[in-house]
């Protein structure tokens, strides 16, 4: 049965998924929005084409395991025979004359480690949504995969002949297997590959050494913090919510969603979390993203997402030829949200930039012409926090004045001021200042349930959602306002389901939701630790950690009783929600010396 127990491979330009037996099964052209190449997990329960898999024949076990701090994929598999092959998987990346080497490629090594393996290779790339087989030609040592936005060339030592015909060989050598752009391989390909897995092992392994981890988990917090990496383009520094799209929320739900765009808010929690790592490449990549977006809106009406191109329109239409994971269609490309307003992306955009006028090691600080163009975001924030809006949850057929939405664009306003006074901005300062007050007071006032005695998700409203969990990780109260316990009080009771926390438990556009968000269990194991339940929250924390894939990683939701994982993956938000408890809860370094 398909399964989301799947290990991501890439390099910021590209990425797959390959799952146990090291079959790759999913990965898009020319970047991570586009058409599947590799379509199989949704594909239905046998799908023909959208796959690249090295099989064993007679094959009995598999084996699977990251090399050490680096997104390279080991995969052993084994025959009845006793004899093994040893498969590695890796994208290209790193640094080659005076540039990062991160092609779109995929590269393999397929070795035999024990007595007289028998493989076949099967390469099927699907062209057009998985509705057909990509043409191929030959070469005396290539396969050409005429795909219509990226025509791609295998190149290889093994045979090709038995790689054409799928035929069962025995593997008598290492074989190179290099799928990339179409064009000539120059070089030995064997060396040349194995250069490549070289410089790849050692560039992982020299930017996971200028991490900032926390002492305790650090093999947890090291595999999110690659993973998070793996989801940024970085030609542009957009950062995609997921590698995948149409992975549904649960079971036959109808909530299947492409989420490999840049939601600005998304994007905002994953630099967050980096950047508690001390990972400033991203944040200085996704700055420019940002200010990009800004200068492209003089307006000043931001949309919640982008494609990773910088790109408005994201239209939403459904592929009619993939049956969908596990057949649970439909398998939406593009997303609707593009024509929201959801205004807490201002305050995120700002937030996101803050540390840009702080931080002494970026090789660009942010200036006043930075701050002049933030001013338009916060204008904007201003203007528009105590209108309705689709909220972080991206309701399609209601709107409300979300308590979440009206204090990110205080947070926007509030870090406006501080950017100001580090300036030297007086008048602006004071300016921010003023406003940023007026906007806690009308909030606090709004959000405030009396009869409930907590705040609700609603301003006017008696609503509970997870969001009102960040009223003090964004600083709009303290860790013990007497309000904020009473509404981590409420919401405990209304949406907590054991283990796991739901976003909330009223119909939306689909009915009632029957999974949990792995991300808001987070933020409940933040709250917990922040009013002094600790031991909860480190009990609650090493559960969620056992609920990971066999890679170490989750997807957005999982099922409450089962703790299957459900939704699209790997998931920015979970990922930093890992990351972000982990270090909040661990021992300090020096407990060591």
């Amino acid at each position: 049965m398909t399964s989301l127990d799947l290990a991501p491979i890439g390099n910021c330009a590209v990425s797959g998924l390959a799952d146990r037996a090291g079959r790759l099964v999913w990965a898009c052209l020319p970047r991570v929005d586009g058409d599947p190449v590799f379509s199989a997990l949704l594909g239905g329960a046998a799908p023909e084409r959208g796959f690249w898999e090295v099989e064993l024949a007679d094959g009995i076990s598999a084996e699977q395991v990251y090399d050490r701090n680096t997104p390279i994929l080991v995969t052993r598999l084994t025959d009845r025979h006793g004899g093994a092959i040893e498969i590695i998987d890796f994208c290209p990346r790193y640094h080659h004359l005076g540039r990062t080497y991160r092609p779109t490629a995929f590269a393999r090594l397929v070795r035999p480690v024990a007595g007289a393996p028998r493989i076949r290779v099967r390469l099927r790339a699907a062209a057009d949504w998985g509705s057909r087989l990509a043409e191929r030609t030959r070469g005396s040592n290539h396969i050409r995969y005429i795909l219509p936005d990226a025509p791609m060339r295998l190149s290889t030592n093994a045979p090709v002949s038995y790689v054409w015909d799928e035929q069962i060989y025995r593997l008598e050598e290492e074989q190179a297997f290099f799928f990339g752009p179409d064009e000539p391989f120059t070089q030995q390909i064997l060396p040349a590959v194995r250069a490549m897995l070289d410089n790849t092992r050692a560039y992982w392994r020299e930017w996971v050494r200028t991490l900032a981890t926390p002492l305790e988990w650090q093999a947890e917090v090291i595999r999110a913090a690659i993973t998070l990496k793996l989801c940024v383009h970085e030609e542009t520094g957009a950062i995609v919510a997921a590698m995948t799209t149409s992975v549904p929320e649960a079971p036959s739900s109808g909530r299947n969603w492409d989420y490999r765009y840049c939601w600005l808010r998304d994007a905002y929690y994953t630099i967050q979390a980096l950047n508690r790592l001390g990972a400033v490449d991203i944040l200085e990549g996704y700055l420019g993203y940002l200010r990009n977006i800004v200068d492209a809106t003089p307006s000043g009406r931001i949309q919640p997402v982008y494609g990773v191109g910088l790109e408005p329109v994201l239209q939403e239409w459904v592929a009619e030829s993939l049956p969908g994971y596990r057949g649970m269609g439909p398998v939406r490309v593009g997303n609707q949200a593009h024509e929201h307003h959801q205004h807490d992306v201002y305050g995120q955009i700002i937030l996101a930039n803050t540390q840009a006028f702080f931080d002494q090691r970026l090789l660009r600080p942010a200036s006043v012409d930075d701050f002049r163009a933030l001013e338009t975001v916060g204008e904007r924030a201003y203007q528009v926090y105590l209108q309705p809006d689709a909220g972080l949850w991206e309701f399609r057929t209601r709107a409300a004045v979300h308590t979440y939405s009206a204090m990110m664009c205080w947070a926007g306003c509030d870090r406006l001021e501080n950017a100001a006074r580090v300036l030297g901005l007086s008048e602006r300062e004071r300016l921010w200042g003023a406003r940023a007050r007026e906007m806690r007071a009308k909030i606090e006032r709004g959000a405030w349930n009396e009869k409930a005695g907590r705040f609700a998700a609603t301003l006017g409203g008696d609503d509970m959602d997870a969001s009102l969990l960040q009223l003090v990780d964004a600083r709009f109260l303290a860790d013990d306002d007497p309000r904020f316990l009473a509404t981590l009080d409420g919401m405990e009771r209304t949406l907590r389901r054991g283990s796991h926390v739901l976003r909330y438990a009223t119909e939306d556009d689909f009915g009632m939701p029957e999974t949990a968000f792995n991300f808001c269990t987070f933020w409940f194991i933040e709250a917990l630790y922040r009013v002094g339940r600790r031991d909860e929250a480190r009990a609650l924390f090493n559960e969620m950690l056992s609920r990971r894939t066999h890679a170490g990683l989750l997807s957005e939701d999982c099922d409450p009783v089962s703790g299957e994982p459900w939704g699209n993956y790997p998931q920015t938000y979970s990922l930093t929600g890992m990351i972000n408890c982990a270090v909040l809860l661990s021992q300090p370094w020096s407990t060591v010396r």
